[in-house]
Order: structure tokens, then C-alpha cells, then sequence
């Protein structure tokens, strides 16, 4: 590694661990949450809405609160409040006590809370956006699938549909046996998958479209250093579910505002704030296609909830 990338990398790496660090300090202090509705002094419901990890908490609620912010000012008598997960493992076990009133989940975690009572009222974004990304520094030697072979490859993890499940089918399309040939190394976020790239802690590193797109325009200096290599066929974009004992007129105005939001200059910043497109129609059968694909890769590949 040359000497200007080692003192960047060093500076960042001491960053992270810092980060880190912190993080874990602080999450013992935080306080239990309140999931059932209940109603505050005022008499206002409160509802939570649970986005699974396309970030970092921090920059999670960057880029969602604003959403939450437009939704409570539709929403007479009601507050939805922004809830963040450490990572995916822990999104996942909210879906499995039924805890979250309203979710963003991806594909796979929405099959999964079909399962246990929640259904599909909009698709959060276009579809082709959701596509796997292989991300590579721009002085790689990679070219082809095969030049990774006895390589790390960084991922945010296993349950990562668009960035570690589709691209790890890719690799196998490609002649890759992901189990014997690579070196997967699940490390808890997007951001992360990218930084170990970045780092040379990892030959690739999956990832999608929007956090992505958020990475060169928070950091631009080390995006510049990092390419785009190879992208996978897109699938079906992630859903907002609403669970199914919150009362019918809550959810049908909660999906209308969604609906509605690119109609105004208002909403249209919002997204913005996402790397969102839009919301759009859709429902539990649209997530049909998902459950195939998800038997093809288990089939071929591995079981998407790796022991």
C-alpha cells in the first residue's frame, strides 16, 4: 500500500475503532422502548417504524427522519417515532416479537414478517435500484469473478438480500463456490462492507445502489479511490409493512401519505434525504418472485440465515 493510502487508512481505521467504541459504551444506557401504542399526556398515539440497517443509526435517522417528520404532520392524533437497529441480527429479532408497529424491511425480512402477521403496503423505491454492487479499489487486480478466488470479500450480512445475497448467486453464476473460494467476511453495515475496501481489509465489498450513492456524497475524497466493478440483475425494492392490529384507518392514511409524497416539492426532498425515488403500489404477493429467487440461492448456495 502506498504511504499517503496508509495514513489515510490509519486515520479512518482509528476512527472507526473509536466509533466503535463508543458505541458499544453508550448502548447499555439506553432506555427500553415502547412498543405497544399507547397514548402520551396529550393523548397522542405513539407508533414505531422500524428501518432495517441501511446505515448506521446516526445516518439512519439523517436520512429518515425527515420521512417521519412529513408522516406526523398527516397523521391527526397519531406520532410515529424513527427506530434504529445495531444491525441486521437485531432488526431481525424486532420482526420475530412482532415489536414495531410499521416496518421498512428488505425483501427477505419482509417474507419473513408475512410469516408473522405484517403486510406489504408500498415498495420503497424502483426496483431496478435494487441490485447488488461489487465495489473495488480503483489500483485492484480484480477483473473477472475467478481473481477472487482465496480473496475476502466484505458484506454488510448473510441476511443482506441485495448486498450479500444476490451478489454471492452472482459469484456462483460466475463459477464461484462462495462456501470454498472467497473468504466472506459479514461485517454489520454498509458503510463498513465499503470502508474495508477502501481500508484493504477486503479485495470487494458488497453493497447497493443508495448507500452507495451516500458514501460519494459523504465521502467523496475515498469514493473517488473506489469503483464499481461488477452489478447484479435487480430484484423487487424493499417494502413498508404495517402490522396487522393497527387499526385500518391509521394504515390506510399512513400508506396514502407515503403514496403521495413525490407530489409535492416538499416530499420530493424527503426522498432525497433516502436516495429514494418514490413509494409505490404494491402488496404481499408482489414479494412472490422473492421467495423463488430465495429457494434457488438456498438450493445452490447456502442457507441465507447462516449458524
Amino acid at each position: 500500500m502506498r504511504p499517503e493510502y496508509f495514513r489515510w487508512g490509519l486515520r479512518l481505521a482509528l476512527a472507526i475503532a473509536l466509533s466503535s467504541l463508543l458505541g458499544c459504551e453508550q448502548q447499555p444506557r439506553e432506555q427500553p422502548l415502547q412498543y405497544r401504542p399507547a397514548p402520551t399526556s396529550a393523548g397522542v398515539v405513539v407508533y414505531r417504524f422500524a428501518i432495517h440497517p441501511l446505515h448506521n443509526p446516526e445516518k439512519l435517522f439523517q436520512a429518515y427522519q425527515p420521512l417521519v417528520d412529513w408522516l406526523n404532520r398527516g397523521l391527526p392524533g397519531v406520532r410515529i417515532e424513527l427506530e434504529a437497529s445495531r444491525d441486521y441480527q437485531a432488526y431481525e429479532q424486532k420482526i420475530e416479537r412482532r415489536e414495531p408497529d410499521f416496518l421498512l424491511p428488505n425483501p427477505w425480512q419482509t417474507l419473513q414478517a408475512i410469516r408473522l402477521g405484517y403486510h406489504v403496503v408500498a415498495m420503497a423505491g424502483d426496483a431496478d435500484d435494487f441490485r447488488g454492487l461489487f465495489i473495488v479499489r480503483r489500483d485492484s487486480t480484480i477483473r473477472r469473478p475467478a481473481d477472487l478466488k482465496g480473496k475476502v470479500v466484505s458484506y454488510p450480512s448473510p441476511t443482506a438480500l441485495a448486498a450479500a445475497v444476490m451478489p454471492q448467486y452472482y459469484l456462483y453464476s460466475q463459477g464461484i463456490d462462495v462456501r470454498k473460494d472467497i473468504q466472506n467476511n459479514y461485517v454489520g453495515s454498509q458503510e463498513s462492507s465499503i470502508m474495508n475496501v477502501y481500508l484493504g481489509q477486503s479485495a470487494a465489498g458488497a453493497t447497493w445502489p443508495p448507500p452507495w450513492r451516500l458514501f460519494q456524497k459523504d465521502h467523496p475524497r475515498e469514493a473517488a479511490q473506489l469503483q464499481v466493478l461488477w452489478q447484479t440483475p435487480p430484484l423487487v425494492n424493499n417494502s413498508v409493512m404495517v402490522r396487522n392490529d393497527v387499526p385500518a384507518d391509521i394504515a390506510g392514511l399512513f400508506k396514502r401519505k407515503l403514496l403521495d409524497l413525490a407530489s409535492s416539492r416538499e416530499g420530493s426532498l424527503v426522498l432525497a434525504s433516502m436516495q429514494t425515488s418514490g413509494f409505490y403500489e404494491s402488496d404481499d404477493a408482489s414479494y412472490d418472485r422473492v421467495r423463488d429467487y430465495v429457494a434457488r440461492f438456498e438450493r445452490d448456495v447456502r442457507p441465507v440465515q447462516e449458524k
